[in-house]
């Protein structure tokens, strides 16, 4: 199989066992060129298990899995993670603590971390500060990732995945640990990314519907490793789909670009 021109994302049947657990059964699933995907799905739905497949982190057990124009397992991984952007909770816990927030961004040039020999030129310092400054995170510059606010620590993490301009961009529960003010402020930045139209594909995974920003378009529901539904947001993002996708009922709104999912109660008439 060989990804379609517009094609960013195609799984064909892809499914990942580890052991006797199934994490991923037969998804099949597509993300276009300008697409802005949300991935839901309860603890256990197989959204880590996704994101590492999406990142060329992890091959799958079967099926098969076009990134970008080319077929996990045919392809240099090294070379293709270098077109991927990715913030992760599993990426931050391996960002040294005295890294100052400008070599954390810089050193994505090298897809390492931890500053040490590498070379960078004019240029690439000044993205990296252009891209800092841009996330409203300028202040933080010479600070080291270890004194920062959970915060402000996604907003360095999003500015380093941006570096090497991908052409996909992957952010794995960016909202995990905020407050409700951090919360806010993530969200109007993905917004902002999300309505620039020379923003790569993105793909957004987390628990909560509050956390999609306007501007995502689509969204994919995943329980117990498989689809639930897939497609634009306003299809999906409903009671019956919401409610298969975290067994219980669930009332859905959206108001002015914003949802809110609660527990639908049942009146006894």
């Amino acid at each position: 199989m060989s990804a379609s021109p517009s094609a960013v994302i195609e799984f064909a049947d892809v499914t990942v066992r580890r052991g006797q657990a199934l994490l991923l059964d037969s998804v099949s699933w597509t993300v276009r060129e300008g697409e802005r995907w949300v991935v839901f799905g309860p603890n256990g739905a197989g959204k880590t298990t996704l994101v590492q497949v999406v990142s060329a982190q992890l091959h799958p057990t079967s099926g098969v899995v076009g990134i970008l124009g080319e077929v996990l397992g045919a392809v240099d991984v090294f070379e293709l993670r270098q077109r991927i952007g990715l913030a992760s909770a599993s990426l931050a816990e391996r960002i040294p603590r005295d890294e100052k927030v400008s070599d954390l961004v810089l050193t994505a040039s090298y897809a390492v971390l931890g500053r040490w020999r590498e070379q960078y030129d004019a240029v690439d310092h000044a993205r990296a500060q252009q891209l800092i400054t841009e996330l409203g995170a300028r202040g933080l510059m010479d600070r080291t990732f270890g004194t920062l606010s959970e915060g402000e620590r996604k907003r360095v993490q999003i500015a380093r995945a941006l570096m090497t301009d991908p052409e996909l961009m992957v952010l794995d529960e960016p909202g995990a640990g905020l407050d409700l003010g951090g919360r806010e402020d993530l969200v109007s930045t993905l917004s902002v990314l999300a309505t620039d139209a020379l923003s790569p594909a993105m793909i957004l995974v987390s628990h909560h519907v509050e956390e999609i920003p306007p501007g995502f378009t689509h969204a994919l529901m995943l329980r117990s490793g498989k689809v639930v539904a897939a497609g634009p947001l306003h299809e999906v993002v409903n009671d019956a789909v919401l409610s298969a996708t975290f067994g219980m009922p669930l009332a859905v709104t959206e108001v002015d670009g914003r949802w809110q999912a609660r527990r639908a109660h049942r009146h006894l008439g």
